[in-house]
């Protein structure tokens, strides 16, 4: 598993490297209606925004069980769970990825206000433009390099130590979302270039 560090660790440092002074309080484009990743949300788009939260949301339950079960059994009959340490990290894989191109599009990732007094209106709408095509360039590169770390490890039949499972698949994982977050990305910020070009589409 010490191979796929790198790249998620690249992504997460890229996200956390992308944070935005503050949070943009322009008009959001009607358009961006359409693409609200909420429980509101009926019909196609529903599907898109529930599915990633009930896979993040039902991986945080198994790794709370999981760790609940494992402080039992240790702490009562010496006999913990041996797989509990790989299991919580392909859990954690498939929380932090599944949550990040929707945290990413409805702009909660971690902000900070220090410096916004220094933006204008129209330099906070350049300023989270030229993030978003960053955050959403830059994110390619370790989605590509997670994802040729899988395929080296599938040709390699690479498996966990404890379960056996094939590490690619994990490894496939994290490359999709890490690729789904930088289209994201881009996506923001195209909507906000029409928005602060045209107005609210």
């Amino acid at each position: 598993m010490k191979a796929y560090l790198i790249g998620p660790l690249l992504g997460l440092i890229t996200q956390i490297g992308c944070i935005k002074m503050n949070k943009l309080e322009v008009r959001k484009p009607s358009s961006e209606a359409a693409w609200d990743m909420s429980f509101r949300q009926t019909g196609f788009w529903r599907y898109i925004a529930v599915l990633p939260t009930w896979l993040a949301a039902s991986a945080l339950f198994i790794l709370m069980t999981m760790t609940f079960a494992d402080v039992i059994l240790r702490s009562l009959f010496g006999n913990p769970i041996e797989s509990a340490t790989e299991l919580t990290r392909l859990l954690i894989a498939i929380i932090v990825f599944s949550s990040l191109p929707i945290i990413s599009w409805k702009g909660n990732n971690i902000v900070v206000d220090l410096l916004d007094p220094l933006f204008s209106r129209r330099l906070a709408i350049i300023r989270d433009i030229t993030i978003d095509l960053t955050c959403g360039v830059i994110l390619i590169w370790p989605a590509k390099r997670v994802w040729e770390l899988a395929e080296r490890a599938r040709g390699f039949g690479d498996v966990t130590e404890y379960l056996n499972l094939p590490q690619h698949y994990i490894g496939w994982f994290i490359a999709v979302f890490t690729f789904l977050t930088a289209l994201t990305f881009l996506a923001r910020a195209i909507l906000l270039i029409l928005s602060s070009v045209t107005g609210p589409v």
